[in-house]
């Protein structure tokens, strides 16, 4: 019986397109530059034209040409699923930093969620248009899905430790703990987004949803 190939991955936007990811990861120094390069030129213009700006233009922003472009990014949607990606491995790092912090000198809950919420307010803080497109529209593809779960289900453990550290969470400190976690993302991408007090905003949200 003849072996049944791989159906090929189906990747969308989040308004059901079918799209690209970028087609290769530079390997070469120069290649990382201008793959970084191009990203640079794609943020600005997102967040300058939305979803109007074009491959064209952004090439021409970035000093390099369409070509050069399309040799990593088929189109507009791999673009923004690259800046994507490159925001999941910001956030990993950053909020890595502030767990390893909060494990260390465990402080009491209100300043636990302070610390949480400035540093996810502050990954958001810079083009705060261009953080709206990527959450409503960046391509879907499962290894983006599973670094994005990864990073939530990272901070649900963290958070629910620190509940229970602090006599917080009720019942089920693991479910409070997801709550939060899904309520702060929710929040910041569709409340927050570009509020000047975002952080004590989010802050005081979180407090008044922690069961004692």
């Amino acid at each position: 019986m003849a072996a049944v190939s791989a159906l090929p991955t189906v990747v969308t936007t989040r308004i059901g397109g079918i799209i690209d990811t970028p087609r290769k990861k530079p390997r070469q120094v120069r290649s990382r530059e201008t793959v970084d390069a191009v990203l640079e030129a794609a943020a600005q213009l997102f967040e300058r034209e939305g979803l109007d700006t074009t491959t064209n233009r952004i090439a021409e922003r970035s000093g390099f040409s369409i070509g050069t472009l399309y040799q990593y990014f088929p189109n507009k949607w791999a673009l923004l699923y690259g800046l994507a990606e490159h925001h999941i491995e910001k956030a990993h790092e950053r909020l890595g930093g502030v767990l390893i912090q909060l494990r260390e000198q465990e402080p009491d809950w209100d300043d636990t969620v302070r610390e949480l919420a400035a540093a996810s307010v502050d990954l958001h803080r810079h083009r705060p248009r261009l953080h709206a497109l990527m959450y409503h529209y960046a391509p879907r593809a499962p290894e983006g899905i599973a670094r994005l779960d990864t990073l939530h289900e990272t901070l649900v453990s963290e958070v629910t430790g620190h509940l229970v550290r602090c006599d917080r969470g009720g019942d089920d400190p693991a479910r409070t703990a997801a709550m939060l976690v899904h309520a702060a993302d929710a929040q910041l991408h569709r409340v927050l987004l570009g509020r000047g007090d975002d952080a004590e905003a989010l802050t005081w949200s979180l407090l008044a949803m922690t069961p004692r």
